[in-house]
């Protein structure tokens, strides 16, 4: 039996950061991750000689001077080939109409303006709270407790449509500033704008891609864990947790091996881990309750594409195509595509042309349902013709923005949301984790500590999904073991 300082449930970023993080502090840290492969969401899988990514296609707030570049540089995660993507790094096009969001504040409401003049106003007024929501996002972690939390509390009790109609007076513009939002499940009625807006200003402060798999990120990730004395277990199911006096104390795998530890960090869904505490833990009846009622977000349907040698260029942006106005109604109920999202891969070898994009488009639980209880590779042709379908229909719209894309598939490789749960075990597929509600912000919007006081939750169920938003929710975690004067500074670049 092994003993450790801290022992995290599960190796996806929310995991391997919070790793990092408390293995560079100096505690004694392992991470068991029941997959054959670390990283959740940051795996890739190779077909046809080519690596493709699972979840991770672009990231924002990477320039110098912001907490996400900070804590990159703690963790070695700036060596990694980042590119810096256009300065109009995302475009949409509505109804054959394209707009285009710029990197900077500035640029991003001139840009728009451009295309809306008479709501200039309004966007400055929209830019503004963007970068307030952005610096508060920091300034939460502060140890002189400067940041004012009722400002997160506004934000989430806001709802975010509403908040967008009473401010701009064009409709097409409100699709617009939606419509890069397949970041985020776009629910109409429950949405709070506080994660409307933090899904707009990281990446209106600077976007990148990764040149390469995103499973650079979790090994280097993982090498940094080992290389101070951490280590990462994969092939390690936890089948549950013990302990006594209140506390947990021990964590058991599937294979009957057992390690012990004085805290205890699980990234996995808030439910999964009241199930692994079981019910011998101090967790009260309504706590138990309140995790198995959260409800999921919709997943992804995902076509990847193998293009032909020398067809498409390369381009440095993220092209969001819509059939018809409205975004808001996606995932449409009919289970047909009624938008798109279009995002090319770097090519490595420095091509002007491109060889792989991928195709994403939201897609229900619902329409899942089939064929849930079947095994991958058993689920028989109906499940085919429905990724069939959707795929046809994905690069349809695609070709809006890449006109002959159909023309140019040499290969195509689908995903589901079954295909996510299978694979990195999101119970159902959920691409942003568990849904926020602007009418329930309190029993939505989860807290670090649980009821067992060694016992912390980390991972995009918690405040916000994303690369960004997982990163800040992993600082809150580690700031509860360590400090938040150890996080601050980490933040601060000062170690």
């Amino acid at each position: 039996m092994s003993r450790h300082d801290v022992i995290i449930i599960g190796s996806g970023l929310g995991g391997l950061l919070c790793a990092g993080i408390l293995a560079r502090a100096g505690l004694d840290v392992l991470v068991l991750e029941q997959g054959a492969q670390p990283g959740g969401c940051m795996q890739t899988y190779r077909r046809q000689g080519l690596d493709f990514d699972t979840g991770f296609h672009y990231v924002g707030g990477l320039d110098e001077g912001t907490p996400m570049h900070a804590v990159f540089c703690h963790l070695g995660l700036m060596r990694l080939p980042w590119q810096r993507m256009d300065r109009l790094f995302d475009r949409v096009t509505i109804g054959g109409q394209t707009f285009a969001f710029a990197q900077g504040y500035d640029d991003f409401v001139q840009t728009l303006a451009a295309d809306f003049p008479h709501e200039r106003a309004a966007l400055q007024q929209y830019a503004r709270l963007l970068k307030q929501a952005s610096a508060h996002e920091a300034d939460l972690l502060d140890p002189t407790g400067a940041a004012d939390p009722s400002f997160t509390e506004r934000l989430m009790e806001t709802n975010a449509r509403q908040y967008l109609q009473s401010l701009f007076r064009d409709p097409l513009l409100i699709d617009v500033l939606s419509g890069t939002a397949l970041k985020m499940e776009l629910r109409r009625e429950s949405l709070p704008l506080f994660t409307f807006v933090h899904g707009h200003s990281s990446y209106l402060e600077s976007s990148w891609r990764l040149k390469g798999g995103a499973s650079q990120l979790a090994g280097t990730l993982v090498r940094g864990i080992r290389a101070q004395g951490g280590e990462v277990l994969c092939k390690a199911q936890v089948a549950g947790l013990s302990g006594h006096d209140g506390k947990v104390s021990l964590a058991r795998c599937a294979d009957g091996t057992c390690h012990e530890a004085e805290f205890f960090i699980s990234s996995l869904h808030p439910a999964a881990t009241c199930a692994l505490a079981g019910q011998s833990q101090p967790m009260r009846p309504a706590y138990r309750r309140r995790m198995a009622a959260l409800e999921n977000t919709c997943g992804m349907f995902t076509a990847s594409l193998v293009l032909k040698p020398q067809t498409v260029e390369y381009f440095n942006h993220n092209h969001y195509v819509y059939a018809r106005p409205d975004v808001w109604a996606l995932p449409q109920k009919d289970g047909h595509v009624g938008g798109v999202l279009a995002s090319c891969r770097v090519p490595e070898d420095g091509s002007p042309h491109v060889r792989q994009i991928d195709l994403l488009t939201p897609m229900t639980w619902e329409q899942c349902l089939p064929w849930q209880d079947t095994r991958a590779g058993h689920r028989g042709d109906s499940y085919l013709a429905l990724k069939a379908r959707l795929a046809d229909e994905c690069i349809a719209l695609a070709e809006q923005a890449v006109p002959g894309l159909r023309d140019s598939v040499e290969h195509l490789y689908t995903s589901t949301p079954l295909t996510y749960r299978d694979y990195t075990g999101t119970p159902q597929g959920s691409a942003y984790g568990t849904r926020k509600d602007c009418g329930n912000p309190l029993g939505t919007l989860l807290p670090v500590r649980t009821p067992i006081p060694n016992l912390l939750l980390t991972g995009q169920s918690l405040m916000l999904h994303g690369v960004h938003g997982v990163m800040m929710t992993a600082l809150s975690t580690c700031a509860e073991l360590i400090g938040k004067e150890r996080i601050w500074n980490i933040i601060k670049g000062t170690r």
